[in-house]
């Protein structure tokens, strides 16, 4: 059994544990801008709600999450504002 590391409590509280979490990354099939759109819209709505929004933020940006809704931002947001971080 591995240790549970400290900096990662804030995962239990998270709002997309469960069923919904689907909507967070994009399906193995491809996928219609629109449909990106419209999945990404209803993971956002489910970060606005969550807790521990900022801490999962943080995380996806400092291990430089490559995928789905993380903290309320898209891949490209998150890109975005990783740049601007860098200067």
């Amino acid at each position: 059994m591995v240790a549970k590391h400290l900096d990662d409590e804030w995962q239990v509280k998270a709002a997309c544990r469960g069923p919904q979490a689907a909507v967070f990354f994009p399906p193995a099939q491809l996928e219609r801008r629109e449909e990106r759109l419209e999945r990404e819209r209803a993971a956002k709505a489910i970060c606005k709600t969550c807790p521990v929004r900022q801490p999962c933020l943080e995380e996806s940006l400092r291990i430089r999450e490559p995928h789905g809704v993380w903290g309320g931002l898209s891949e490209a947001e998150r890109k975005q504002l990783l740049d601007r971080r860098a200067g």
